[in-house]
């Protein structure tokens, strides 16, 4: 029977988890062995006794556990760091590992995996098929993203967010600008819709208008956007500097009567594009508040500064890291949900592993397996050849 190993994150303000006890009885029923780190659930209030009651073994020798097991189930990318160091070294030669494991970066873990004949499915990777949208953890993040982003913003920002009819005269309602509309923008616009704000928000994908609106927001036109579009999966493409330049010159109008202006624009394996600028913040209000959820790839705002809150020209400027671990519980839930989805599509019916280049979840998801690496964009980045799968079907 195969062993799964649910680990516990180590990475500083990480509080997910990718298991709970919900997903530990579907496991069962696929006929795998679930095993749990110690505490792996405690900063999502799921504690080793649930697991237990929900079929799963707590591992007493975590280093055992790790190279006992065939399949890694985690949040963040595989790490070294103590007591257990080296995490892909404990891990036997064709073992598998689901989470987000940053496809993008850590060049150095995945030469480890490849040269360990590691499995890796990086959830970053999932693609945006219908198929696969229950394995989407990308979105099921960002939607709580965008929705912590407002209540951050919201309690930054020194006035209300409605509009207000008091006995002492009318208090105006607040002007947020969301940059960026998928799944994190979008319900940063509802969120700060239910709030009561007036809502705008931009974006290249000319598509999206209809979404934007149909949460009352208002859609800001851009210009040339024959230049605009989708790139794969849905994603937003990235787009010359000239166009970027004429995107920034029009946003700005309305960025400079924002009280709040949340950004989420992000290319995958890409800088993130730097939408506001320094002479933007200079000509907002004092007092406004700047969420950037773009950080972490280097932020669509010039003066953000990751997991910083700095104030600069009278404008607070908040650059959280990782807002979805600020909400583990929930989070937890729907990552398990997402992360046991995919599980379940490299697993037989008897509970045995089979990853099929040729599956149209699992192929594109694939990182590395068997001492090669399927994701071309980083096999070109290692300097190496990547491994050609057979037509999806």
């Amino acid at each position: 029977m195969l062993r799964v190993l649910i680990a516990k994150e180590r990475t500083p303000g990480e509080a997910r988890v990718s298991a709970t006890p919900e997903t530990i009885r579907q496991m069962v029923q696929l006929r795998v062995e679930p095993w749990v780190s110690p505490g792996a659930g405690d900063w999502a209030f799921i504690k080793d006794k649930d697991y237990e009651a929900a079929g799963a073994k707590i591992a007493s020798d975590l280093r055992e556990a790790y190279s006992a097991a065939d399949i890694l189930l985690r949040v963040r990318a595989l790490e070294r760091q103590e007591p257990l160091g080296d995490e892909v070294a404990l891990l036997k030669p064709g073992a598998a590992v689901i989470g987000f494991l940053a496809p993008y970066a850590h060049d150095a873990t995945i030469r480890r995996m490849l040269e360990r004949q590691i499995t890796s499915l990086p959830m970053e990777l999932v693609p945006r098929i219908t198929r696969a949208q229950k394995m989407d953890a990308l979105s099921s993040q960002a939607s709580i993203a965008g929705y912590k982003a407002v209540l951050v913003a919201a309690t930054h920002l020194p006035k209300y967010f409605p509009l207000l009819m008091t006995a002492a005269g009318t208090v105006k309602a607040a002007r947020v600008v969301v940059m960026g509309a998928g799944v994190a923008g979008l319900q940063a616009i509802a969120t700060a819709k239910r709030l009561g704000a007036v809502v705008e928000a931009s974006d290249i994908r000319p598509e999206v208008k209809d979404q934007v609106e149909s949460l009352g927001g208002k859609f800001i036109d851009l210009p040339d956007m024959g230049q605009a579009g989708s790139g794969e999966g849905g994603y937003a493409r990235q787009v010359s500097a000239e166009f970027l330049k004429k995107q920034q010159a029009l946003v700005k109008e309305h960025v400079v009567l924002a009280d709040v202006v949340i950004t989420t624009a992000q290319v995958p394996g890409k800088p993130a594009p730097k939408l506001v600028t320094a002479d933007m913040v200079q000509a907002m209000r004092p007092g406004s508040v700047i969420v950037d959820l773009a950080v972490e790839s280097g932020g669509n705002c010039e003066l953000s500064e990751a997991g910083k809150e700095v104030r600069k020209h009278g404008v607070l400027l908040v650059g959280p890291p990782n807002l979805p671990a600020t909400l583990p519980v929930d989070a937890s839930l729907l990552y398990a949900r997402n992360v046991l989805a995919l599980l379940q599509n490299i697993l037989t019916q008897d509970g045995q592993l089979n990853i099929d280049t040729k599956d149209s979840v699992t192929g594109p998801t694939l990182l590395t397996h068997a001492g090669q690496c399927f994701h071309a964009p980083t096999a070109q980045r290692l300097g190496i050849s990547p491994a050609v799968a057979p037509a999806a079907v």
